[in-house]
């Protein structure tokens, strides 16, 4: 996984955007945002899970899921290791992270492009 690959998937969700947070490149939907790339360096992603979505992903994924140092991190943000992760890992956790900030409207939107995928 590249951040280039991390880029592409959190702005295939629905109304995702880039922008920039602390000169970080960041992804947000709704004006929240879900993602950050280059934290704490450049080999990471970060992710906004709930705890609980945190501790399950970090339990499933030690060797590319962590949660951020501090209070950030009590709170749900999680390191994405780039270059151990794989595309299905990575695909789960920003859609989790997306369904977490977005407006219920571009969730529902979602849930029925996926009903309709299958």
């Amino acid at each position: 996984m590249t951040p280039a690959d991390f880029r592409r998937i959190a702005l295939s969700l629905p109304d995702a955007c880039e922008a920039s947070h602390m000169a970080h490149p960041d992804f947000r939907v709704g004006g929240r945002i879900f993602a950050t790339l280059g934290y704490p360096s450049n080999r990471f992603g970060v992710v906004m899970l709930s705890p609980r979505d945190q501790d399950l992903m970090i339990r499933d994924h030690p060797a590319i899921f962590a949660r951020v140092k501090g209070s950030w991190g009590a709170a749900g943000a999680t390191t994405v290791l780039l270059l151990q992760a794989r595309k299905r890992q990575v695909s789960i956790a920003l859609e989790v992270a997306w369904r977490k900030r977005a407006p219920k409207r571009l969730i529902a939107r979602l849930t029925r492009e996926n009903e309709r995928a299958v």
